[in-house]
């Protein structure tokens, strides 16, 4: 063989290499396409027995209604912190209600206190859940977590929120006081008529813009103890971090609003079916602005973020936003800068007791 090589004229081994290379390469195509054919052969055979299954269930009880009751009895606790673009999306969900057959309440507080009396909390808890003309049902307020659980109930609702850089909501909130926003422009303010911008108020060392009323959405996250509205305490910081993990079902920032609509209307189809098209196209959705607002110095931004509330809002900010972003990551992916859904990236086999 080694004989015929050295014999053969210099094209005719070139021709035989790159033959060689051609058959291989189209035997490993061919080998991958048999994979393929394969895998796709296991996934539609595991379809049919879930299928399957699922019909013979059907035929012996009420299992896939009561699937479908589950659904219709959801109901979802938006306990919007102030000044998060809350309204832009509780908007999307008012704009949607009809067309999706869900129901949408405002939790109207007096003065907006977002701590509820013990009575208040047993009241709420129990209108959530029994008021079935309600259901499928997404509420919305200026109200601090409340763990369902403490109150004996069997299901509990699935808690959403949104939350902001701290200075930049603060910032927003300060203005908003003064000045209103676009929503509702006639309205007047608590503050309005105060001219003094942000970067004044920092430096002349005021109550409203003071380090202090940078604690909010730790003691929103955290709840209705005590320690959660004590300013700067660790214990309601890493309270806030466990409900965030432990008992909201997503929680988005601000800056990527739109990636946590599109992560809802995949995951919860039955409320946000539509959601993100209309945020990018809607006409109410994003219109709300606090007007008159300046942007503050590099200066005031430093001398707040010297406080110790500072840091830990900015802390469990943080925190969220790596939360959200791990979240994103494991469900979409992005293509010419531009972000899609994944489709369902598992399935079931080996399914026993075989049907006859």
């Amino acid at each position: 063989m080694g004989l015929l090589r050295i014999m053969m004229p210099p094209k005719l081994q070139l021709l035989a290499v790159v033959a060689f290379a051609v058959a291989m390469l189209f035997l490993e195509n061919q080998i991958q396409k048999l994979e393929e054919s394969r895998s796709k052969l296991e996934r539609a055979i595991a379809r049919h027995e879930v299928r399957e299954i699922e019909q013979r269930h059907t035929m012996d009880g009420p299992r896939q209604d009561a699937a479908l009751d589950e659904e219709e009895d959801m109901v979802i606790i938006y306990n919007r912190v102030p000044k998060t673009a809350s309204t832009s999306f509780t908007n999307i969900a008012y704009d949607l209600c009809a067309k999706n057959k869900y129901h949408v309440l405002h939790i109207n507080t007096t003065k907006n206190n977002p701590v509820m009396s013990l009575q208040d909390q047993v009241r709420f808890v129990k209108n959530i859940t029994s008021w079935k003309e309600m259901k499928p049902g997404f509420y919305h307020g200026h109200v601090s977590y409340l763990d369902f659980a403490k109150f004996g109930v069997k299901r509990k609702p699935v808690y959403i929120n949104v939350i902001r850089d701290p200075i930049e909501r603060l910032v927003s909130y300060y203005y908003f006081l003064r000045f209103g926003d676009d929503y509702r422009p006639g309205l007047r303010r608590r503050k309005q008529g105060d001219k003094k911008t942000f970067d004044e108020c920092v430096a002349e060392g005021g109550s409203d813009c003071a380090p202090e009323k940078l604690w909010l959405q730790i003691p929103f996250f955290c709840g209705h103890s005590s320690e959660c509205w004590n300013v700067g305490s660790r214990w309601a910081m890493d309270q806030a971090k466990y409900n965030l993990v432990n008992e909201y079902f997503l929680v988005g920032v601000t800056e990527e609003l739109e990636d946590f609509i599109m992560l809802l209307e995949a995951a919860l189809p039955r409320f946000f079916r539509g959601a993100t098209e209309l945020y990018r196209t809607g006409k109410k959705s994003h219109l709300r602005k606090t007007t008159e607002k300046k942007l503050p110095t590099k200066q005031t931004i430093a001398k707040l973020q010297q406080s110790d509330v500072w840091k830990m809002e900015n802390e469990f900010y943080e925190f969220a936003l790596e939360q959200f972003q791990f979240i994103r990551a494991h469900a979409v992916r992005e293509k010419d800068g531009d972000l899609y859904i994944l489709a369902q990236n598992f399935f079931y086999e080996k399914i026993y007791p075989k049907s006859n």
